[in-house]
């Protein structure tokens, strides 16, 4: 997913209203492209990172000096109340154990009237286009595989629903798009071997000759020589309520 942060982080710093002077949480950071983003418009002394996989709160650390990464998990934040201007994450709450609770954690580590924002890639209705071209591959080589639709925050509206829920106010829901650009189509397909995330995950556990037919049915689905994929993602921001 790396390739695709570069565009995707700046929108959704954009949609969240990232701006110099701001205290600004990732939730979930991996290795820490979001992070870099943040850093970058607010300084990495105004920028905290947690995700709950120590290589990548290792790696988060190394790529982006001076921000405080910790490791944790998005229910049980480690950190005290309004202690931020912004809680953003990305492509992180169809993870979480518990999506809602959360949210709720993004809301209460930021201040009143600050901003939380999420987004998820569009899995239910194909905007994801790397992603989709796998699922319908393995569609036609396992009937009833369950793919990754059913995922918080993977459907249109779901994560404004959510936001609502926790008791945000002013949200906003709708749409961000991202590309990445391959060299061809065992660039498209080497990571899908790696047996990370749900879909590397599910190629691993098929026997050979099924990967080998999963990979036959996305090689036809894909240009020949170098392509660039489109992606779109879900995304919902609000604002916690001021003091009453």
């Amino acid at each position: 997913m790396g390739r695709y942060l570069p565009t995707l982080a700046a929108a959704l710093a954009d949609a969240a209203g990232i701006a110099p002077g701001m205290r600004v949480l990732d939730v979930g950071c991996g290795p820490g492209g979001l992070t870099r983003e943040l850093a970058a418009r607010v300084g990495a002394a105004n920028v905290a990172a947690v995700d709950p996989a120590s290589q990548f709160v290792a790696a988060c650390r190394e790529r982006n000096p001076g921000v405080d990464v910790r490791e944790g998990v998005a229910e049980e934040l480690p950190w005290a109340d309004d202690a931020f201007d912004a809680a953003l994450s990305s492509l992180v709450i169809a993870f979480m154990r518990d999506p809602d609770r959360g949210v709720r954690e993004m809301a209460r580590v930021t201040r009143p009237d600050g901003v939380v924002a999420a987004c998820m890639w569009d899995l239910a209705t194909g905007g994801m286009t790397m992603l989709c071209t796998f699922w319908a591959a393995v569609e036609r080589v396992q009937r009833g595989s369950p793919g990754e639709g059913r995922l918080a925050g993977t459907a249109e509206g779901d994560i404004a629903h959510r936001f609502r829920r926790a008791g945000l106010e002013d949200v906003v829901g709708g749409s961000l798009h991202a590309s990445a650009s391959y060299t061809g189509f065992d660039d498209f397909w080497e990571p899908f071997t790696y047996a990370v995330g749900p879909s590397g995950q599910h190629l691993a556990s098929l026997a050979a000759e099924q990967q080998a037919r999963v990979r036959d049915a996305c090689r036809e689905a894909l240009p020949d020589g170098p392509f660039t994929l489109d992606a779109r993602a879900w995304y919902a921001t609000g604002r916690v309520p001021g003091p009453r």
